[in-house]
């Protein structure tokens, strides 16, 4: 029996001394510090890693998350300048960057930023009209950023950013900025149109003075090319008719230069007389010189041989250009 109860004896002590060891020993993860106290009294703080207490004299207070956090606080009530009371929500990105002083110098560190962040939200819009609340979100970011930051700075924390999520204006005046939107929509739909019906009438105006110009122009070049015609056509009806002329009076020299060679006599010439005037019988001829007297035609051939007699043996007509 006495053995039985020493062996028990030996098991609680050992179970004891376990518990007792795992209990001295604290894991701290990761962006985590832990705040160690002794006997109540801040001691030290415990880094990532392996960190070991002495049992029933050294605790941990708590154990504080270094990450950014993000916390979305619910609509708050606020009224403008000109006396508007608008919902809005706020979302706040702080991180604890002095653990010691997040620990013991603030108790409910949430909460102190929500009721901090809802009374600096009140007198920032406080003075701001409505249109400039819905304008200058960034404005009202970046000074509720500021305030809240040197606020929290003796908490260890910091505020890196601020963000309005919504902000809500009453029904009776979102109505109201649905009607001034859906008018201005209207009235650039309307100067669009009417830029357009202008733009359209400028070109069909430019068009048909293009039309004009061009059926001006196709005008004048047909009646120049006309006149050109006419020009050139009067040109040859004129050098053919001076060809004309040059081929007769080639062939009336021709003619005489024939009669000298061949020392035509009266009955010769008599015959080519009759030859003319049978030929202005046919219609050949269209205008003949004859003396009076027919029996004078002798004569008269008679001085044409007389009047060959001077010409030369061969006689070439002049030339022509």
């Amino acid at each position: 029996m006495g053995t039985f109860l020493r062996v028990f004896v030996d098991l609680v002590v050992v179970i004891f001394v376990v518990v007792i060891a795992f209990s001295s020993i604290k894991i701290i993860r990761q962006a985590t510090v832990g705040i160690v106290e002794r006997l109540g009294k801040y001691h030290k703080m415990a880094t990532q890693g392996i960190n070991v207490i002495i049992p029933f004299i050294d605790t941990f207070r708590v154990v504080v998350d270094l990450r950014e956090q993000v916390v979305d606080f619910p609509p708050q009530p606020v009224i403008t300048k000109d006396n508007v009371t608008m919902m809005i929500d706020t979302i706040v990105y702080f991180q604890i960057t002095d653990p010691f002083k997040n620990t013991y110098e603030i108790v409910n560190p949430r909460l102190a930023i929500e009721n901090l962040t809802a009374t600096t939200l009140r007198n920032i819009v406080g003075d701001l009209e409505l249109d400039q609340t819905l304008t200058s979100r960034d404005l009202v970011n970046n000074k509720l950023r500021i305030i809240l930051d040197e606020a929290t700075d003796k908490w260890g924390i910091k505020v890196n950013r601020v963000e309005l999520k919504n902000i809500l204006p009453p029904q009776d005046i979102q109505t109201a900025m649905e009607k001034q939107m859906r008018a201005e929509r209207e009235k650039r739909q309307a100067i669009l149109l009417a830029e357009g019906q202008k733009t359209a009438t400028i070109l069909e105006a430019e068009g048909r003075k293009q039309s004009v110009i061009l059926n001006a122009e196709a005008i004048k070049e047909a009646a120049v090319r006309e006149a050109e015609g006419q020009r050139q056509a009067k040109i040859l009806n004129a050098e053919g008719e001076a060809q004309a002329i040059l081929t007769v009076q080639k062939a009336f020299a021709d003619s005489l230069v024939m009669i000298k060679d061949a020392a035509a006599d009266q009955s010769v010439l008599a015959l080519k007389s009759l030859e003319a005037l049978k030929a202005i019988g046919d219609g050949q001829a269209t205008k003949l010189i004859i003396p009076s007297d027919l029996a004078g035609l002798g004569g008269v051939f008679a001085a044409l041989k007389e009047a060959t007699a001077d010409l030369p043996a061969t006689t070439n007509p002049p030339a022509t250009d």
